[in-house]
């Protein structure tokens, strides 16, 4: 039954897939913490911020992620990603498809202007819910930021290495 229950949500949650993964963040959180309460917020936090370090959309990753977490099997990891891969495929083609035929056309262009500032409520709405009480930034975050900031910024430091200095950073301070 819980591979039904997560079909389905990931199905909806890739229906509505307009702006990519940081859009989908707060429908995900919705469906897996306040819905089904598979995951608590802090689970759900490190999820997103252990999907936005690995390879790959953010989506997917943190599908593939609470899939295996919330059933504890590799079939329930697939079946996540599958689920929220689908629909997002199909409704890329269809508006790809449409969009090149049509995309001169006055209302099409209206619509596609509509849709970005919906894209950015999504993404907004999104890093407001990962800012709650649990998990609000204290003094600790905001030095890991200015220093990985100023790291990135200033030294040219490696990406990848900035992930395993902030990993074990994190791992130190917290």
């Amino acid at each position: 039954m819980i591979y039904l229950q997560l079909f389905w949500t990931y199905l909806k949650i890739g229906l509505f897939c307009f702006g990519g993964g940081y859009a989908m963040i707060s429908l995900i959180q919705d469906e897996v913490v306040d819905n089904h309460a598979w995951l608590t917020n802090a689970e759900f936090t490190d999820i997103v911020a252990i999907s936005q370090m690995t390879p790959g959309p953010i989506g997917i990753n943190s599908a593939t992620y609470i899939g295996y977490t919330v059933t504890g099997s590799v079939i329930g990891s697939v079946i996540a990603t599958v689920a929220v891969c689908l629909p997002s495929f199909i409704i890329i083609l269809l508006i790809a498809k449409a969009y090149q035929k049509f995309n001169s056309n006055p209302y099409v262009a209206g619509a596609f202007l509509g849709l970005r500032p919906a894209t950015v409520g999504l993404i907004a709405s999104a890093a407001l819910l990962l800012m709650n009480k649990e998990n609000f930034i204290d003094y600790k975050s905001i030095i890991l930021f200015v220093s990985a900031f100023v790291l990135t910024k200033f030294c040219k430091v490696h990406p990848i290495l900035m992930i395993v200095l902030a990993g074990i950073s994190g791992l130190f301070l917290y």
